[in-house]
């Protein structure tokens, strides 16, 4: 904390500290502002005295607390916190720089509310600063996610009715373990009881979520970063088997985790997945990748490449193609 921050400045942020961080220690309390323990303990002692109750316990697992039912002041931010909250939103969601749009007006509310001196640097940081939207971004509906992050956290079951990238549409029952936020992205990360297997969703593609009577328990040791990273290249509805002529080690590095899953082979290695979209996986992923390769399947991704192979031969018009020389040539 600065240095120069009057007492009762100081007092507010140990209020702060004690509503974030239930059971603070004098030790910790004194470290976040830059105090002794017994100038954090006097800081404590002051709220007391306006009427605020903090509670405290000794021991190994205690500290302080305030106490139930407590009525605190409105929230107050810090200029850093203020403009580092307006960066974060304009940062995800380059839209929120107007005024009409849904997240734009929750953070026009928020600037509003801000003392002057902080509010005129976070209104002044919204309208100057200017992102470029992600065109590989997706925003889902609020209340499609909060109804799965409230089913994520009761751990009840529900049932989706989700529509494909490519129009199909159908309904899974699934135990949703984690929504994880993926380069724009919103997933659902989830036990599906259709296939018996490890799912991921979009969730702008969620269209109705429905809870179940039923409970669940997610693995103990799920890490649900690395789990979607795992298993965004599987379950969809056309296989994909790609066959690189180069080491795995050189041809990793260029793997996105939804093209599937990457196998040595020989001398080379092997892309084992599956995907939604074949026309997207033979025009933006796989060119991007510097190696020679053969696509063995599915057929869907064979035709998506074969298309796009006369297109490009196309393009370089009749003088430019090549041509086999023949026998005695």
């Amino acid at each position: 904390m600065p240095p120069d921050l009057s007492p009762t400045a100081r007092a507010l942020r140990a209020m702060e500290l004690l509503q974030a961080r239930p059971g603070v220690t004098a030790g910790e309390l004194a470290a976040c502002l830059g105090v002794t323990e017994r100038a954090a303990r006097r800081y404590v002692g002051i709220l007391r005295e306006a009427g605020i109750p903090v509670e405290s316990a000794r021991g190994p697992y205690g500290g302080y607390r305030l106490g139930r039912g407590t009525r605190l002041p409105p929230v107050a931010f810090t200029e850093p916190e203020a403009l580092g909250l307006v960066m974060a939103v304009l940062n995800g969601q380059p839209a929120a720089a107007d005024a009409d749009d849904l997240v734009g007006a929750a953070l026009g509310k928020v600037i509003r509310a801000l003392p002057e001196n902080v509010g005129r640097q976070a209104a002044a940081l919204r309208e100057y600063a200017s992102a470029a939207p992600d065109r590989f971004s997706a925003r889902p509906d609020p209340a499609t996610t909060s109804a799965l992050v409230a089913a994520i956290a009761d751990r009840r079951r529900v049932v989706v009715a989700y529509r494909s990238e490519s129009g199909n549409q159908w309904e899974a029952e699934v135990d949703p373990w984690a929504v994880v936020v993926r380069h724009g992205r919103w997933y659902l990360l989830c036990h599906s009881h259709r296939a018996d297997a490890v799912r991921t969703y979009r969730v702008d593609r969620v269209l109705q979520v429905q809870r179940s009577t039923h409970t669940f328990e997610p693995p103990d040791d799920l890490d649900p970063v690395a789990a979607l990273e795992e298993n965004l290249g599987t379950g969809w509805e056309f296989a994909t088997r790609v066959v690189f002529d180069a080491p795995l080690a050189e041809v990793a590095p260029w793997i996105r985790p939804p093209m599937g899953r990457l196998e040595p082979s020989g001398d080379g290695c092997v892309l084992v997945g599956s995907t939604s979209n074949p026309t997207m996986y033979a025009q933006e992923w796989l060119p991007n990748v510097p190696f020679p390769f053969r696509v063995e399947g599915g057929p869907e991704l064979r035709a998506a490449l074969a298309s796009l192979a006369s297109r490009l031969a196309a393009a370089l018009g009749p003088a430019h193609r090549r041509v086999t020389p023949g026998p005695g040539s």
